[in-house]
């Protein structure tokens, strides 16, 4: 039989763990969301070409004018933008999702490892794009990440983009953090997985309680019973359908098995009533010689005066 693991080692451990999860899930989709729609990009492009860092977004223009392709830097194209957002809100969708189902027990280690797995490496796509390089000017390349996250923000050009450098710096290091974060859950979910000698030897000894169980369940089912004789007779005043027992019947003579239980069957037996005996021979308790009951006839009306 295939394994499957379904229980936790830890369960209160990986709560902890989405505890962290949500704060951190919040912020990268709060400045996900303030970044969308190019608020600060183009701004950071333009003052790191300005400070001699990186390539300038001019080049888009002067490529075009010349007739010349250009591909925009992936570190300052509009992809990683819209890559965050959806995202951060895939990620934030995931969150409220497994908190219910690991109260519920649904939430199984093979299964968190999958999806973890998932974000994990989706994660890492979005921190390699937001470091990505900048070689489309030979002049002023930029083989590292931008300088935003490897300088002070204090080194813009324009005042005004210190908060925008910011904003753009603490979105690059709340990805870094959710990254060491699913690392650490796939750990969990992992170690999850496999079984120790103890509880391999603990499985064991349920699944051989249930094999004994369902065999002697099994043997019970198939094993012959003995019923009683009974038969439903029609009769009058609403009692049709009633079972009957013969004197004959195994179940009524189960009750005494003999005259010793009934000292008035032997008096009444016969037209002229015998004092009833203690005990009486094997071959009258015979079925085959069993004396015939006998009922006295009714008594007669009394003559009139």
């Amino acid at each position: 039989m295939v394994y499957f693991p379904r229980n936790w080692r830890k369960p209160n451990l990986f709560l902890i763990l989405m505890a962290i999860e949500l704060p951190v899930t919040v912020a990268i989709l709060t400045f996900a969301g303030i970044a969308s729609h190019d608020l600060y990009r183009t701004k950071l492009w333009q003052d790191g070409a300005t400070n001699g860092f990186n390539s300038s977004p001019d080049e888009v223009l002067y490529a075009a004018a010349n007739y010349r392709p250009y591909q925009v830097p992936m570190v300052w194209g509009s992809f990683i933008t819209n890559y965050n957002l959806v995202l951060s809100i895939l990620s934030t969708f995931m969150l409220i999702s497994k908190v219910p189902v690991h109260v519920l027990r649904i939430l199984y280690p093979p299964v968190s490892v999958f999806i973890h797995v998932g974000l994990f490496i989706i994660y890492i796509v979005s921190a390699r794009y937001q470091a990505g390089p900048d070689m489309s000017d030979p002049k002023h390349p930029q083989p590292g990440a931008p300088w935003y996250i490897t300088k002070s923000c204090n080194v813009a050009s324009s005042k005004d983009n210190v908060n925008y450098c910011k904003q753009a710096k603490a979105l690059f290091g709340f990805t870094i953090i959710i990254i060491v974060l699913y690392f650490v859950e796939i750990i969990v979910s992992i170690h999850s997985c496999f079984l120790t000698k103890e509880e391999k030897a603990e499985r064991d000894e349920r699944r051989e309680e249930k094999r004994t169980m369902k065999e002697y369940e099994d043997m019970v089912l198939n094993s012959p019973r003995v019923f009683p004789m009974i038969s439903a007779l029609p009769s009058e005043g609403g009692t049709q359908g009633l079972p009957t027992i013969s004197s004959q019947s195994p179940v009524f003579n189960t009750f005494g098995n003999g005259s010793s239980d009934l000292p008035l069957r032997a008096h009444f037996s016969t037209p002229n009533p015998r004092a009833p005996t203690q005990q009486e021979s094997t071959e009258t308790l015979a079925p085959g010689n069993q004396p015939q009951m006998y009922f006295p006839p009714p008594p007669k009306k009394a003559a009139k005066v």
